[in-house]
């Protein structure tokens, strides 16, 4: 459990109380749901992370797209509705070497245009001789990015990196020495779903 789900859920359920003691348990029931979805919600869920040399997904969510570059690179987009698990992971072992924040617009993040025009968080990962980029973007709900490490930190495979709050997008950056593994429409889970192979493994 994120920590943020708690408090939410305390936030909520200290209203509720004090609806029902004013106005009747009938009016405070909407505010004791709310609680109940936050912490749903902030379900942060132990995931099996895939060993060798592959690509796991940052987020669970729908695949919405695979868009090569000309170049043999690819983009890889996720959207992860308000059911998702919202903790992001960290898409291969190694070094950190850029966050790059950009503002921007909360479009729906279902759309293609999300990827250029809403406001997002790029990471650069580099290990074993590759790099591997992801954006988190947020969406029409989603306006609160949270990313907990910082350039220069080493990362695990799989380990958590920060989360997106309610629905939002992922992108992920690949180059041409990974084969995808995935296809659009496609479920993924965070730190468990090998969306891309190593083509020289």
């Amino acid at each position: 459990m994120v920590m943020d789900g708690i408090y939410y859920a305390a936030a909520f359920a200290s209203g509720g109380a004090v609806i029902w003691y004013f106005a009747g348990p009938v009016f405070s029931i909407p505010m004791f749901l709310l609680g109940a979805f936050c912490l749903y919600f902030f379900r942060d869920p132990e995931r099996s992370i895939p060993e060798g040399p592959v690509v796991v997904s940052p987020a669970d969510g729908k695949v919405m797209g695979v868009i090569p570059d000309g170049s043999g690179a690819s983009r890889i987009s996720i959207f992860l509705n308000i059911f998702d698990v919202h903790v992001n992971r960290a898409p291969i072992a190694g070094s950190i070497t850029k966050v790059e924040y950009t503002k921007g617009q909360f479009l729906v993040a279902s759309k293609e245009a999300a990827s250029s025009q809403n406001e997002r968080n790029t990471v650069s990962i580099a290990g074993d001789g590759t790099c591997v980029a992801f954006a988190q973007i947020a969406g029409l709900i989603a306006r609160r990015i949270v990313f907990n490490k910082n350039t220069g930190d080493t990362v695990g495979k799989g380990e958590r990196v920060g989360l997106i709050k309610f629905g939002s997008r992922v992108d992920i950056f690949l180059g041409p020495e990974w084969e995808i593994a995935i296809k659009t429409g496609d479920r993924v889970a965070g730190g468990s779903s090998i969306v891309a192979r190593r083509r020289d493994s």
